[in-house]
């Protein structure tokens, strides 16, 4: 239902001389509602519609999801011949009343500022180790503690969980549409359609657990895990949280350990080292902290996401042909195989 009096009060505030409102449910559908606003104005009747959408599937699970479908329908209803014309997009708050959000030629997003120094800074200096040192291993402990507290909030939806296995392969964000982002030359399109056709194979075999959902991060990355600029605190802040507060927590978990994988093969073309030492302390300490020993057997999909990303010359230029070979070689075997063996992941990069 629509909050009436908040709609009445929105009426009157941006019509002239409204002298009587009355509203009327028109019917229901698979995605949503109909609301009739009949008003009666000096000038005489007009009449109006407001549509709502309902949560949880069909892409409209969170009030993003369904802001934006109506944001794009007041900016597109008026260019196409024949059609009504969109007046306005509505939001209620917190308070009930309701607030005006469209019109806007372009968006923005105001948030706090973030001091620190991010998770980057520190695989590079990686590259200058045999081992990890006692801040290395600190920090390593904080990120899996923190994803072991976070995701152990679990939330029962097949549909959220079947959105984030979806999403991973399909959102303009993630695989497809990273992967449409590839300068030509760098990956043939079939070669694309091949680990595409594995990664939804994949969904299949993940839908079944969606007794797994969990609050998120969503992109979990070295770039948005900023420590303290204190050389001996492993306290961090986060950046950009992505795609939704709910799904698997795998998501989170490889969204930071391919990053080890990635910059050894950037500095030393495999896997060893502090890099291979900093995979297996971070899946060892996520394991004993969440308890989580099935989430070897449901990283496949997520780590050929973050594979993609990688390899992507538009944000990695650095990286040589047969370094992107190697990315590319690990999305695959981790794809063929059931269960992630992350004590034996240099195999996967041949």
């Amino acid at each position: 239902m629509i909050n009436e009096s908040s709609i009445k009060s929105y009426f009157k505030k941006h019509f002239k001389e409204v002298r009587q409102i009355n509203i009327r449910k028109l019917g229901s559908g698979v995605q949503g509602s109909g609301f009739l606003i009949e008003i009666k104005m000096k000038d005489g009747e007009h009449s109006y519609v407001i549509k709502t959408l309902n949560s949880e599937g069909l892409g409209h699970d969170y009030p993003s999801d369904r802001a934006s479908v109506f944001l794009l329908d007041l900016d597109e209803f008026k260019n196409l011949p024949k059609h009504v014309k969109a007046i306005d997009v509505l939001a209620e708050m917190p308070d009930g009343s309701i607030k005006s959000i469209g019109g806007g030629k372009e968006y923005y997003l105001l948030m706090e500022r973030a001091d620190g120094t991010d998770y980057f800074n520190d695989l590079r200096r990686f590259s200058e180790k045999n081992e990890l040192d006692e801040i290395d291993i600190e920090k390593i402990k904080a990120m899996a503690g923190y994803l072991a507290d976070i995701h152990s909030e679990k939330k029962e939806s097949e549909t959220l969980y079947w959105r984030k296995l979806r999403d991973t392969v399909g959102h303009g964000e993630c695989m497809m549409g990273v992967f449409d982002s590839y300068p030509d030359g760098v990956l043939k399109y079939t070669e694309m359609a091949e680990i595409i056709k594995k990664s939804v194979d994949w969904i299949a075999k993940l839908k079944p657990f969606h007794r797994r959902l969990s609050r998120i991060h969503g992109d979990f990355h070295p770039g948005n895990i900023w420590f303290i600029k204190n050389k001996k605190s492993a306290d961090f802040i986060l950046l950009d949280r992505s795609r939704g507060p709910w799904g698997e927590p795998a998501d989170d978990v490889t969204a930071l350990s391919i990053n080890y994988i990635f910059f050894s093969i950037m500095n030393h073309n495999e896997l060893k080292g502090a890099y291979y030492q900093g995979l297996k302390m971070f899946f060892d300490e996520y394991i004993r902290a969440s308890g989580d020993k099935e989430i070897i057997s449901v990283v496949a999909l997520f780590f050929a996401f973050r594979g993609v990303v990688v390899a992507n010359p538009l944000f990695y230029p650095e990286l040589s042909l047969s370094q992107r070979s190697l990315i590319f070689n690990f999305v695959h075997n981790v794809l063929d195989g059931e269960k992630f063996d992350y004590e034996k992941a240099q195999e996967y990069l041949k």
